[in-house]
């Protein structure tokens, strides 16, 4: 945006030819003209016709500097997501953005070298802002590391440009996404579940990820094609799932220590969440093995309604106590257990932000599935940790921002999801 955008700027038009006319420049010693000085007084004594909207014009004051200035004043401050703004994700998909460092590995052996010699392995001329705008894609998925003014190859750049076994570019591709900035945060925001309808998701990226407005669109692509070169869409569903893959143990740390620290000083000490699951087995395992850890990771105390709760009175007194005072909750809808329904609708009346876990979507109500909802997977090996770690997600997402996981009858409530 140049300086002069934005800016109401003042145009001031020359003066008419009929109006300088009618003004001549009076001369020291002039002889007045009889025949002049008579026209004068008649076009004096014969009414202007002026228009009342050049008359309302005319009695204005003429607006000076200082007034343009307050009419810049009074423009709305641009947001972080406004236009204009650097993106910080990579401008090309994972596969892509592997085109550079596939021919360092191929015509020069993998070795060392600079951004001019890399680009003209890959058959350029000479290095240019388009090529430069690539390297960094490169950069950004770790299929290059800067050293000085070298590039060095990375070995998961090695991986998937000459994998060894069937996965390993697929998991290559994996890992470049989890690296990528802002692909990693909305892929680790929805990993699990489906993600939102066309106009909910342009909205959840320049609001809650700050990817700036005329940049969604190519963002979107980055991220569609990134996505499916790295298998992390489902497509065997009702709508398409992000496969969630969890995270290594470093990426855990950093999140969980992050994102703790940050729900610690946000929730007062001694807030809770309520879990509403069936007692039965196997289901009611999980409390002790997935919902109480996921909880004491977001930093609230884990409640249920059983013995915890329950020394005397009405069960139901307490469980509408227990509802009632906890900072959020997390409902396990799978088996489409009655009790758990009843204390969910509970819940909803008192407009409580509220987690919704599903082993499978059938499970979950049709006037439900417009709400973010896990739907974990107890086929992957690693379904128990990842569960844990999205679990923990999604509450701390619930403190940080209530709306997204409260269900409003006016469908004012949380963003909607396409299952």
């Amino acid at each position: 945006m140049t300086e002069s955008q934005g800016v109401d700027h003042e145009r001031v038009a020359p003066p008419d030819a009929s109006e300088a006319a009618e003004a001549p420049l009076a001369t020291a010693g002039a002889v007045p003209d009889p025949a002049a000085a008579a026209a004068e007084e008649r076009t004096r004594r014969t009414p202007s016709k002026v228009s009342p909207v050049k008359k309302a014009a005319a009695s204005k004051p003429r607006p000076t500097k200082t007034d343009a200035k307050k009419r810049t004043a009074k423009k709305a401050k641009p947001t972080a997501a406004a236009t204009g703004q650097q993106a910080k994700f990579p401008r090309h998909s994972v596969e892509k953005a592997l085109r550079i460092p596939k021919a360092v590995y191929d015509q020069n052996g993998g070795k060392p070298a600079t951004r001019a010699e890399a680009v003209k392995f890959a058959g350029a001329q000479a290095l240019s802002g388009a090529l430069n705008v690539e390297i960094s894609s490169s950069l950004k998925y770790g299929y290059f590391k800067a050293d000085g003014q070298t590039l060095v190859l990375t070995d998961r750049a090695r991986a998937a440009v000459a994998p060894q076994s069937d996965n390993e570019r697929v998991t290559a591709f994996r890992d470049a996404v989890l690296a990528a900035p802002d692909l990693s945060d909305v892929y680790n925001y929805y990993r699990g579940e489906s993600l939102p309808d066309a106009q909910y998701f342009t909205n959840a990226l320049t609001d809650r990820f700050r990817i700036p407005s005329d940049k969604v669109a190519e963002f979107q692509q980055v991220f569609d094609e990134s996505i499916r070169s790295a298998d992390l869409l489902d497509v065997s569903g009702p709508r398409p799932r992000l496969i969630d893959v969890g995270r290594d143990e470093e990426h855990r740390g950093q999140q969980s220590t992050k994102a703790l620290s940050k729900s610690r000083a946000a929730v007062p000490i001694g807030s809770s969440c309520f879990v509403m699951q069936p007692f039965a087995g196997p289901l009611g395992a999980y409390y002790e093995s997935i919902f109480k850890p996921a909880i004491l990771q977001a930093g609230l105390t884990p409640l249920r309604a059983d013995a915890e709760i329950f020394a005397t009175g009405k069960i139901i007194d307490q469980i509408w106590r227990g509802i009632r005072e906890a900072t959020v909750l997390v409902a396990e809808l799978t088996t489409k257990n009655a009790n758990v329904f009843y204390e969910l609708g509970l819940a909803h009346a008192l407009e409580k932000p509220v987690v919704l876990v599903s082993s499978n979507e059938q499970d979950v109500p049709f006037d439900l599935r417009h709400i973010r909802v896990i739907v974990y997977d107890q086929t992957d090996p690693f379904w128990g940790q990842k569960l844990i770690d999205k679990v923990a997600d999604n509450i701390r997402s619930a403190i940080s921002n209530p709306e997204e996981a409260i269900f409003r009858v006016d469908g004012s409530g949380p963003e909607r999801q396409s299952h």
